[in-house]
């Protein structure tokens, strides 16, 4: 979430990306490191997840949400909450490559 690369991807296409209040990230790496690489999906986790995303949407209007971790598709399945698109990045990686190779 600290990283440059998906802002400075996402800026070339004049979007904007905002990332969770520091407390936020600081839950969300918690969860993902003791939690998720540890194969331990816990509805709870879930349930908070969606909370944070809901309230970057009221704070920032924001109309999608980037897993950018291998493990979070794994907990937060829905393709959408609440209009929201959950975009999985390996899924949308694999499915470019493929794309890639078949041409």
């Amino acid at each position: 979430m600290r990283a440059r690369f998906y802002p400075n991807v996402f800026e070339k296409a004049g979007i904007k990306l905002v990332v969770p209040a520091p407390e936020e990230q600081d839950y969300i790496h918690e969860k993902y490191m003791g939690e998720l690489l540890n194969d331990k999906f816990l509805p709870e986790t879930r349930e908070r997840l969606l909370q944070i995303a809901d309230e970057l949407q009221r704070r920032h209007g924001i109309e999608g949400v980037i897993l950018g971790g291998t493990e979070l598709p794994l907990l937060l399945r829905d393709e959408q909450h609440h209009g929201m698109p959950l975009l999985d990045t390996s899924k949308i990686h694999a499915a470019r490559l493929v794309r890639e190779l078949l041409q």
